[in-house]
């Protein structure tokens, strides 16, 4: 039944668009400052040691973004040990919708336990400089002497009901190709997830 809500609520958002504005691969991307929810501003310069970085765009209410949250920080467990962190920016505005407010990413982020830093973008700035459309949104950034570069746009998966057999895991396989040297077999994906809640006028 959780499956076909979810799968329900994916279509009715449309929730399979690709990129069309924002970063693609192979663009450097401009560093942000955004405020994590320990109310302390994160930069991607903070983290000196990172070879690269995972940028996720998701959010608090989201049903999609919800069935992903334990991959996300399983994803962070398994690679900030190999100098790709997770960056998680919340895009959503909480006039619009009340439950994506500050203080209840503190709520969730203290609940889930994240061991990474869920950011705040209030103004959506950040998140239409990568061109972010849905939650979660993920890009996957190396570093290299011209600055973070795009390497990876898209889903995290392409199974985000846990029910796909044939599982492909986009940005495990991106990060293990980029650990050793290689350009991703597999650069870009549609994005699947709600579609960004911004703010109006």
């Amino acid at each position: 039944m959780k499956r076909l809500i979810l799968m329900a609520f994916m279509l009715i958002s449309g929730v399979v668009l690709a990129q069309t504005e924002g970063y693609k691969v192979g663009d450097v991307v401009k560093d942000f400052s955004l405020k994590n929810v320990n109310n302390k501003n994160v930069s991607l310069a903070d983290y000196k040691d990172a070879k690269g970085y995972i940028v996720v765009f998701t959010c608090n209410t989201c049903p999609v973004a919800k069935a992903y949250q334990d991959r996300i920080a399983a994803l962070n467990t398994t690679y900030i040990a190999k100098g790709y962190p997770v960056v998680a920016i919340n895009p959503n505005d909480a006039g619009a919708v009340p439950d994506e407010s500050f203080e209840k990413m503190q709520a969730l982020a203290a609940e889930k336990k994240f061991s990474f830093p869920y950011l705040l973008d209030p103004d959506h700035i950040v998140t239409k400089q990568f061109g972010a459309t849905r939650t979660p949104h993920v890009f996957i950034l190396k570093k290299t002497d011209k600055g973070n570069v795009v390497e990876y746009i898209g889903a995290i998966d392409n199974d985000p009901e846990e029910a796909n057999a044939t599982k492909t895991e986009y940005v495990k396989n991106a990060i293990n190709e980029l650990s050793l040297g290689k350009k991703p077999v597999i650069s870009s994906t549609k994005a699947i997830g709600c579609s960004i809640k911004w703010k109006k006028g």
